[in-house]
């Protein structure tokens, strides 16, 4: 065991669990004032349902035994962490670093894959119907999926046993660009799709991000903790850890220029939504791909993912499926474009020693990397369908139509973001009490009371 190496993923560990919170406030900051904590209660909702549900059989069947062909991993092998909890000199290891430490930083990814889906259906979803599907995803989409990419065990000869995309094919993600990216941004489609539009999708000028600040804030959160999200999954403190953090800081810089470009050309303005934004596109294209290229390939990776992402958030509006607040476009798309540029960038002199097209490998690696997006690219979509539709046909997963009209914090949680003196907010009143409080805009009915306004709500 290296001392320095765990303590730089314990380190990376709580870098990365904090990111959660952060992109509480980015895309709290993104919602309607009347539904920021609703969006911040999703992610923190997604800590508590996969941090349970990883102790006691995630972890497990991501990295124990594999029982398919590299499919899945045994969920009841280390079952509550059996078998992983010695502290002594017999403590399993994971490389250099105790196999427990490797658990908790492994419980980060899960718990933020889940938490990125949630921005798809902002301000319309019942939260206990999105925890129902937190837990059934994580389980059924999310631990696969991980097992597929991340899982590298090998038996006693050495032969691969575990992670068909990974160890079988070869696909190179360093830190999760298919993993947690394209999986997260292919449930969020799914779901948008299932939920359907919010009222005013396009139209209603109060779906604006509320809270600009917030949006920056989370943002830079996010940064922050993605240099233990890519630098700590060398999982040691040493020079693949530095070149994964110089990438991490050249791709997202990059792509904040990238994005900003095309917004000052497209509409004349550039914004601190659009480098909040582009920033997190950059983080997501070099997630899969920071141990991969060089750092000049990084930033020809980033300004790529700024341009593409910033182009792809107004698809939703063409193709008429509301995504509020650009998960499709951001994650989706940006986990795409960095896990496929890896196929033509690749550099063989960068720790993970792949040669792309433009080094002279062919389409080889190309090939790897597009059927290891497109696998899971279409489970994660077919299942996340699958799941989001069930559960909307049994208990519903969207809030009534007088809820999403005044607002699903006062609705769902009985709590008002901004207390301005009023009453709401703070001790817990019926539901019925809060509601009377709460002021109505001209021609927007009370809750209980017929609409005599029609099409108007939801867009971020």
């Amino acid at each position: 065991m290296n001392t320095g190496d765990t303590a730089w993923v314990l380190a990376s560990a709580a870098l990365v669990l904090l990111m959660t919170p952060g992109l509480a406030f980015f895309y709290g900051g993104m919602t309607r004032a009347k539904g920021v904590l609703n969006m911040m209660m999703m992610s923190f909702g997604a800590i508590a349902v996969v941090g349970v549900l990883w102790i006691l059989f995630g972890y497990s069947a991501t990295f124990g035994t594999d029982m398919v062909g590299g499919l899945l991993g045994n969920p009841l092998q280390k079952f509550g962490l059996e078998g992983v909890l010695d502290t002594g000199t017999s403590a399993p290891l994971v490389g250099t670093i105790p196999e427990i430490a490797f658990v908790g930083f492994q419980a980060t990814f899960a718990i933020i894959a889940v938490a990125l889906v949630s921005g798809s259906i902002a301000d319309r979803a019942k939260f206990g119907a999105w925890l129902l599907f937190a837990a059934i995803w994580v389980t059924l989409v999310y631990f696969p999926v991980a097992h597929w990419v991340f899982d590298f065990n090998k038996d006693a000869s050495g032969k691969p046993i575990g992670g068909w995309l990974g160890q079988g094919l070869g696909v190179i993600d360093f830190a999760g660009g298919t993993a947690v990216h394209i999986n997260a941004g292919a449930a969020a489609l799914a779901l948008a799709l299932v939920l359907g539009k919010r009222n005013g999708f396009g139209k209603d000028p109060s779906h604006r991000p509320h809270n600009l600040p917030l949006v920056m804030l989370g943002s830079g959160l996010l940064w922050f903790g993605w240099f233990g999200f890519n630098a700590g999954s060398a999982l040691g403190a040493n020079a693949v850890a530095g070149y994964a953090w110089i990438n991490t800081l050249a791709a997202p810089a990059a792509a904040t220029l990238g994005w900003l470009f095309v917004e000052r050309l497209r509409d004349g303005h550039a914004t601190s939504l659009g480098a909040a934004s582009g920033a997190v596109a950059g983080l997501v294209a070099i997630t899969p791909a920071c141990s991969a290229l060089t750092p000049m390939w990084s930033l020809v990776l980033g300004v790529l993912a700024g341009v593409v992402c910033a182009l792809a958030v107004s698809l939703k509006f063409r193709f008429g499926y509301d995504d509020s607040l650009d998960v499709v476009g951001v994650h989706l798309v940006g986990g795409l474009v960095g896990t496929l540029f890896i196929g033509l960038a690749a550099s063989p002199a960068a720790p993970a020693a792949g040669t792309g097209l433009l080094y002279g490998g062919g389409l080889e690696l190309l090939g790897k990397q597009a059927i290891g997006s497109f696998a899971v690219l279409l489970y994660s979509f077919v299942l996340a369908f699958i799941i989001g539709w069930t559960i909307n046909k049994t208990m519903g997963f969207r809030v009534p139509p007088e809820h999403e009209l005044e607002g699903v914090d006062v609705s769902v949680h009985a709590e008002s973001a901004y207390d301005f003196g009023g009453r709401v907010g703070g001790t817990f009143q019926p539901i019925e009490e809060v509601l009377a409080l709460q002021p109505t805009a001209p021609g927007v009915a009370q809750a209980g009371q017929a609409s005599t306004r029609g099409n108007t709500k939801v867009e971020a």
